[in-house]
């Protein structure tokens, strides 16, 4: 059921076995797992999971290549929603933890908000992350491909840069040295862009100009093509740069500020899990882009499902088995 303001109230005393945090492809296999356990589960989305920006899944098993990801959450919430899971939009803004239960606070409603409590047993985050992308004065330019040939996972896109003059749009010396010399596995046809932001080291220009890699530090004017297809850039003193794909690595920003407040053990920006998704915390689980692992939309499903499996087991464990009430009675 999608909850909305009219039928909060109603909910607001339940006691949920699981709230998700995030709507993307690793929470709605958490939530669909989750119901067809026979538990009770809240999903609640912020809305434009990163998979969300994903023109087509050139990479996931038994989908169309041309499949977007709009289409495969959309699918996800009418799959969750058949199996009479509770859904809401909204912000979580703080989680608590009083005597084995957790209070999730959330901001519904961006004007005119209303702030309201959940409690769960068990927390599954899946909240995820987002890009940074280039920063240019119209970010609209950028919006107008990013997603289609101008790509931010090399993992994943990396195949639909083979041999393509392709721009790596960096946000740091360190991101150079991270990527491009992976990058140049699928291609090494590369342009690197500082876009004026950061110093490149006498060290790093060597290595560059050793493999051929172009360096160009004058920031950039604008993305150039049409029907989303990016075909180069223009730098600010008017000059122009043929490309036929681009990679950008800025950088990311975590969405889990909201725990804050619990002690989790972390590597980075990236929480700590075992294999199940786990954390330090023995009823929160991490899956999907906020854990230390594969940033895959593949990868965050199957996360989803490990999750909710390892939930399921600790409840029905506590709860023990059911009896035959019935035939009981016949025995007697």
């Amino acid at each position: 059921m999608k909850l909305n303001r009219t039928n909060l109230e109603q909910h607001l005393d339940h006691l949920y076995d699981a709230i998700v945090v995030g709507g993307g492809a690793g929470g709605l296999s958490a939530g669909i797992y989750l119901q067809r356990f026979r538990l009770s589960s809240l999903i609640i989305d912020k809305g434009k999971a990163r998979s969300f920006w994903m023109q087509a899944l050139h990479n996931y098993l038994g989908l169309s290549p041309d499949t977007s990801g709009r289409q495969l959450l959309q699918q996800g919430k009418q799959h969750y929603s058949a199996l009479a899971g509770n859904f809401l939009e909204g912000y979580v803004e703080a989680v608590t933890e009083e005597e084995n239960t957790f209070t999730v606070r959330i901001k519904v409603g961006r004007q005119n908000s209303r702030y309201v409590m959940f409690q769960s047993k068990y927390l599954i985050v899946a909240s995820g992350i987002i890009d940074h992308l280039l920063p240019l004065d119209d970010m609209q330019n950028v919006y107008d491909y990013a997603g289609y040939n101008l790509h931010v996972c090399m993992v994943c896109d990396g195949y639909e840069m083979t041999d393509k003059l392709c721009g790596f749009f960096a946000g740091s010396e360190a991101s150079i040295e991270e990527m491009v010399f992976n990058l140049s596995w699928f291609t090494p046809r590369i342009t690197i862009f500082t876009h004026g932001l950061f110093e490149v080291s006498g060290q790093m220009r060597s290595q560059l100009q050793e493999y051929g890699y172009r360096l160009v530090e004058t920031p950039i004017q604008k993305f150039l093509g049409e029907n989303h297809q990016m075909t180069g850039v223009e730098l600010i003193d008017g000059s122009v740069i043929e490309l036929e794909t681009g990679l950008i690595s800025m950088g990311s920003r975590y969405h889990n500020t909201y725990l804050k407040g619990i002690d989790l053990e972390m590597k980075g920006g990236n929480l700590i899990t075992d294999k199940m998704g786990r954390t330090s915390h023995p009823r929160i689980f991490a899956i999907g882009n906020l854990k230390v692992g594969l940033n895959q939309v593949v990868v965050a499903a199957g996360d989803g499902a490990l999750a909710a499996t390892q939930i399921w087991r600790e409840i029905r464990k506590d709860t023990g088995p059911r009896k035959w009430q019935e035939n009981l009675k016949i025995l007697a």
